[in-house]
């Protein structure tokens, strides 16, 4: 009997407390609730704030991740307030356990810290054809933890932002215009006069091709190789129309050079036979 007594003891003490408890509980789930939907407003409020303005695609991504996360956190404090817990108490929790998340999250925080070098830097953005980590391809989001790129064959590469802001980056997009450096090899019979002009008549007559002061196209004698004469075609050209030049000018340049009679040779090596027989004699 005394058992069943202390059993209704303790449900009677510790129920009281659930029902007195119950209203934070409640208060904080609604606050939970309202607050999520609020944050989801307030997102879709950037977002659209975002899209009718001309700011930078970059700046856009990484403000908005900014935002959702800040406010998650304002509204984790006002939750746990709101389920009782004293403000200096949540103080020292926050500050342990930042202490101890920092510590297990060490390469997170250093990724968090290269999308904050690479937004104030910019040593690329959203749209730019860049070559990090061995990977090429096209920027298409800068968050805070991470940059994703579309490569060539259209696949998503995921790359910390913490190596991206501390390792060597190629921005081929940056400077609005690229120079291509194209090699045309020719037997050492043909006339390199002929050819250099063949090339550069073809790379003059392409409109997309810039013509400018100081970056004049030009064809040059790179290199005596081997098995031929390598011959280098260097011009201008805007990013948008580098690709598809750069096609042209080598299916054109082979069927002209062919077309004039200039051999393209492959390489060769000459092989001497000896009879051991006759070298013994």
């Amino acid at each position: 009997m005394e058992k069943f007594q202390d059993l209704d003891i303790y449900i009677e003490k510790y129920g009281q407390k659930l029902i007195d408890f119950l209203p934070s509980l409640i208060g904080s789930v609604l606050m939970l609730l309202i607050g999520l939907w609020l944050i989801k407003i307030i997102n879709r409020f950037v977002k659209k704030f975002f899209d009718k303005t001309e700011y930078d695609p970059t700046l856009e991504n990484f403000i908005a991740s900014l935002i959702r996360w800040g406010l998650k956190i304002v509204l984790f404090v006002l939750v746990v307030t709101q389920l009782g817990v004293e403000s200096a108490s949540l103080v020292a929790i926050i500050g342990a356990a930042g202490l101890a998340i920092g510590l297990a999250l060490q390469g997170s925080l250093s990724n968090f810290a290269g999308g904050v070098l690479i937004l104030l830097l910019k040593p690329f953005k959203v749209g730019d054809f860049i070559s990090a980590q061995g990977v090429d391809g096209t920027v298409k989001e800068i968050s805070i933890f991470n940059t994703k790129l579309n490569t060539v064959g259209n696949q998503l590469a995921i790359i910390p932002n913490g190596k991206l802001s501390n390792d060597n980056i190629i921005n081929f997009t940056g400077e609005g215009i690229r120079r291509e450096n194209l090699s045309f090899g020719i037997g050492y019979d043909d006339d390199i006069k002929q050819a250099k002009d063949i090339l550069l008549n073809l790379v003059s007559e392409q409109e997309n091709v810039l013509k400018i002061e100081d970056r004049m196209p030009m064809v040059a004698v790179a290199e005596l190789g081997d098995s031929s004469v390598n011959l280098t075609v260097r011009y201008w050209a805007k990013n948008e129309d580098f690709w598809n030049l750069r096609w042209v000018v080598l299916e054109e340049g082979k069927a002209r050079l062919e077309a004039a009679g200039i051999s393209i040779p492959f390489p060769q090596r000459d092989v001497h036979h000896f009879n051991l027989e006759t070298l013994k004699k």
